[in-house]
């Protein structure tokens, strides 16, 4: 019944699982170090957009978003707490989800956070001027057009 010719032809097979295990076994190991190497840099990417953000330039920003993005992709717990900053605090993160759409509306999610910047910084309606300013020029722009 176990003859050696038997053990011998079933080598090949127990070989083959064992490398396939072992192939597995790698691959999800360098799944899991190329993730956690991608999430270092989105948490490098979002310190440097930290630092840079009050500094003059625009280069915080897009730097936050970038980083935002790469931790979000590789971090369930980070999605997991933004999902409930998201629902927390809405009007804080609308704009950042906006900029992390693949097509995103940049110039608008700016106008937008312009002027909310000068409410909070204007407080009388008659202080503003950014709203005023851009509904005088749509006016001009319709009579002239």
């Amino acid at each position: 019944m176990n003859s050696p010719a038997g053990a011998l032809a079933k080598l090949p097979s127990r070989l083959y699982r064992r490398r396939r295990r072992l192939a597995l076994a790698l691959r999800e190991s360098a799944g899991r170090v190329a993730r956690w190497a991608a999430l270092a840099f989105g948490v490098l990417v979002l310190v440097a957009g930290l630092v840079l953000t009050p500094l003059p330039g625009h280069l915080g920003l897009p730097l936050l978003v970038i980083g935002l993005m790469i931790v979000l992709r590789n971090s369930f717990q980070a999605k997991r707490r933004f999902l409930r900053w998201q629902r927390r605090h809405p009007k804080l993160i609308f704009p950042i989800r906006r900029l992390m759409r693949r097509e995103p509306e940049i110039m608008l999610v700016a106008w937008q956070q312009l002027l909310r910047s000068e409410k909070v910084f204007l407080r009388r309606a008659s202080w503003r001027v950014l709203k005023r300013g851009r509904k005088h020029a749509k006016r001009w722009f319709k009579r002239k057009g």
